[in-house]
């Protein structure tokens, strides 16, 4: 798609389910080269980002088949640690096949990795960390090279609790010799899910969900199935677009347990909530109320990969709100067309302060990255008037079919 067309100024109703998550499904799909044998990831998204790592999958000697929504993957062979440049630049989580790779083949030929630019999002962090599982690192005109003898297990403290570093790790060590121990290891929901399906192949992961993983070498991992976790920030977006619009939904398959950063924060904005079973049923039917101060944090606080979608529902909230980003220095690219549509946002560094307006206008906007392209579309959903977001294959790199899912909510929203 080219440009995303919304009629806003109505108020979202219905039911709808939540997606399998992308930053589940993505390290995942890596893991399952580790083995030379059959996986199957049931509740896959079928987004762009999940195309273009089974791309890579099938490059390197892979066979990759769709059963509905189930992502069917044969790895006996695996002919090629070379990831292409042309796919690793469109998605940061290409990074991933690097450690997959390693734990493989004991090499892996490793471009600059892509995706969103919300910020420097350095590698050296993953690298330092193979080194200290005596992987060699050096470099290429095709990029960085590592390669290796023996993958041995070692204590890593990570500087900052990394998502992919975590992820690299554990993808390299399940398969080396010897204990890894990562410190400082990231406690994401996402982290939990790899290493539950690495367990499932045979691996002996320990900790997921704490500061601390343990990672004790196997010689062999074989095929598993899993259900991937249903995604926590397009359960987040549909919310808060809930929130935006004063509208009532039911998500079905919703994450509870990893929402609950974002649902006090629901409630300070004069939401309600209410779960029975696995459903989410959210009243964002009053007034929005302003909020003090959100801070951006790793898991399990307020993650950043829902701030935009936030600001866009907090200009047009009672008051004053204040949102700091602690995560990505760039994340506020989405300012300069709320702005344009009628916002009052102020920035200062690291800090958007957001004075609450009457009501948003329709506007020629642009995406420039997957969560900003989200927000946009809540702005739109708000506004009065059309709105029009082009470059909005941002937003394909993460949501299914997020027009389907709002037009089954009331939305007035099409593809261009």
């Amino acid at each position: 798609m080219n440009s995303i067309n919304i009629s806003g100024g109505l108020p979202l109703n219905g039911e709808v389910a939540v997606q399998g998550s992308k930053n589940a499904a993505l390290p995942i799909i890596a893991a399952a080269i580790l083995c030379k044998d059959i996986t199957i990831l049931h509740n896959c998204p079928h987004i762009v980002d999940v195309d273009n790592m089974t791309a890579i999958l099938q490059i390197i000697g892979c066979k990759v088949v769709w059963e509905d929504n189930s992502l069917i993957i044969d790895s006996t062979y695996v002919n090629s640690y070379e990831i292409p440049l042309e796919l690793a630049d469109k998605m940061r989580s290409s990074v991933l096949m690097s450690g997959a790779l390693l734990g493989r083949l004991k090499k892996a030929v490793i471009p600059y990795p892509g995706g969103c630019v919300i910020g420097k999002r350095p590698i050296n962090i993953h690298l330092e960390a193979f080194k200290q599982m005596n992987i060699g690192i050096y470099e290429s005109a095709e990029g960085l090279i590592a390669n290796t003898s023996q993958i041995k297990g070692n204590i890593i403290n990570l500087p900052i609790s990394s998502v992919g570093a975590t992820e690299n790790i554990i993808l390299a060590g399940v398969c080396a010799t010897g204990t890894t121990i990562i410190k400082n290891a990231a406690k994401e929901p996402e982290v939990m899910e790899l290493c539950r399906f690495l367990n499932k192949m045979g691996g002996d992961v320990r900790g997921a969900g704490t500061g601390t993983i343990t990672i004790n070498g196997v010689m062999k991992l074989h095929g598993a199935q899993i259900n991937i976790a249903s995604d926590r920030i397009a359960a987040g977006t549909y919310i808060l677009a809930a929130m935006g619009t004063r509208g009532k939904i039911i998500l079905n398959n919703a994450p509870m347990n990893h929402l609950t950063a974002l649902l006090e924060v629901v409630n300070k904005m004069g939401g309600r909530y209410m779960c029975i079973d696995n459903q989410l049923i959210i009243d964002g039917t009053k007034a929005v109320q302003a909020v003090k101060n959100v801070e951006t944090s790793v898991y399990p606080g307020f993650p950043t990969d829902l701030q935009s979608q936030l600001l866009s529902v907090l200009t047009v909230a009672d008051g004053e709100s204040m949102i700091k980003e602690n995560i990505f220095e760039a994340r506020f690219k989405t300012v300069e067309w709320l702005l344009k549509m009628g916002a009052d946002i102020v920035l200062a560094g690291n800090k958007a302060k957001v004075t609450g307006v009457k009501g948003l206008h329709g506007e020629q906007v642009k995406a420039e990255e997957l969560r900003g392209g989200a927000a946009l579309i809540i702005a739109g959903l708000i506004a009065e008037g059309n709105t029009n977001i082009s470059e909005a294959h941002y937003i394909e790199r993460g949501y299914q079919d997020i027009c389907k899912d709002l037009e089954m909510l009331g939305a007035d929203i099409s593809y261009d």
